[in-house]
């Protein structure tokens, strides 16, 4: 679900959303999501001073405040 909506708000702003993947690290108190794009689209991904990644941090956190894990998503290539 959550991979998902991830996937759902990085493809339509990236050049190559083939290249867009998104895996899930989980342990006793957190789940990690590491969003992979193309490295071309890296600048995209951040944005201008990371308020693209702050907006998509934003989302995802909202959409997962009902776990009882703390959610943390990594953005690299």
């Amino acid at each position: 679900m959550m991979k998902q909506l991830i996937e759902t708000i990085v493809k339509p702003l990236v050049d190559v959303p083939d290249d867009v993947r998104v895996n899930l690290v989980e342990d006793d108190t957190r789940v990690t999501y590491q969003l992979i794009v193309n490295k071309s689209d890296m600048g995209k991904v951040i944005g201008k001073q990371g308020r693209v990644a702050k907006a998509i941090r934003t989302v995802v956190y909202a959409a997962g405040s009902s776990q009882q894990k703390k959610i943390f998503l990594e953005i690299g290539e």
